[in-house]
């Protein structure tokens, strides 16, 4: 079985994200695998070791996204493709469906495409579904547990309602939850097979295409307005004159 992980490359958890200028930035803080993308590392690797299959991990980003491939690598992941332009600098969630899915005819013969829940920076969640609507599979959202079984996958969807079992046939775009599993630790010797690996990287002229246009888009990002906070503590000499005190302040301040 050919699995496909789709990960990303994102800010640390940690980093100090504010608006300049209209535009977020992170400033110098660490670039990460997205943590939900871990999940969907975990989610193939499971369906890898289940169905005695393969998984490979893609991206779109810079050469900076390397790293994050090399991370998947380490967990297990048997090669990487990185998908990197200079064209895609500016990319909604729409044209990273339509590359992701490019990319997957490519590689070809793949039987499942395994996605984490939402990206950490941009939350949409949306391109999972958008590349299942381009590749013309079905999609199996929100998957706390995966079974492949008779050429289709069967998933149990937690929702708030409870869990909710689906099935599809294969190929399929699945994903996954935090339920799927916790992930793995990269190991050693995965570590060191991940920084010998070669990754290869696509451009759009490779995929065969040009770079999509931007449907939507964020004008301005604003930062959240300062606010003064005052505090008044209200003391007397016994627990009864402190209750008269406050009384008379929230009539006054005409709070009731």
């Amino acid at each position: 079985m050919k699995i496909i992980a789709c990960i990303k490359q994102v800010p640390d958890t940690e980093a100090r994200v504010k608006a300049e200028g209209g535009k977020v930035t992170w400033g110098e803080a660490a670039l990460v695998i997205n943590p939900f993308d871990e999940y969907a590392m975990e989610g193939a690797l499971l369906q890898k070791e289940a169905t005695n299959g393969t998984v490979t991990a893609l991206c779109i980003g810079p050469e900076s996204a390397r790293e994050a491939l090399k991370h998947a690598l380490a967990m297990g992941a048997d090669d990487a493709i990185l998908v990197s332009d200079p064209a895609l600098t500016t990319l909604d969630t729409q044209g990273a469906a339509r590359i992701l899915a490019a990319a997957i005819q490519k590689i070809g013969g793949v039987d499942m495409v395994v996605f984490g829940r939402q990206s950490l920076d941009d939350g949409s969640g949306l391109t999972a579904a958008q590349t299942a609507r381009v590749l013309g599979w079905p999609m199996l959202g929100l998957a706390g547990q995966i079974k492949v079984e008779a050429g289709s996958v069967r998933a149990a969807r937690v929702i708030e309602e409870g869990r909710q079992n689906v099935r599809a046939k294969l190929p399929a775009v699945v994903s996954v939850v935090q339920s799927i599993g916790e992930p793995r630790y990269p190991s050693f010797m995965g570590i060191r097979r991940a920084s010998k690996a070669e990754i290869p990287v696509w451009s759009l002229k490779d995929l065969g295409l040009s770079a999509p246009a931007q449907l939507v888009s964020r004008s301005e990002f604003l930062t959240p307005p300062s606010r003064d906070v005052s505090c008044e503590i209200i003391t007397g000499a016994s627990p009864a004159e402190i209750a008269d005190k406050l009384a008379d302040k929230i009539l006054a301040e005409k709070v009731l």
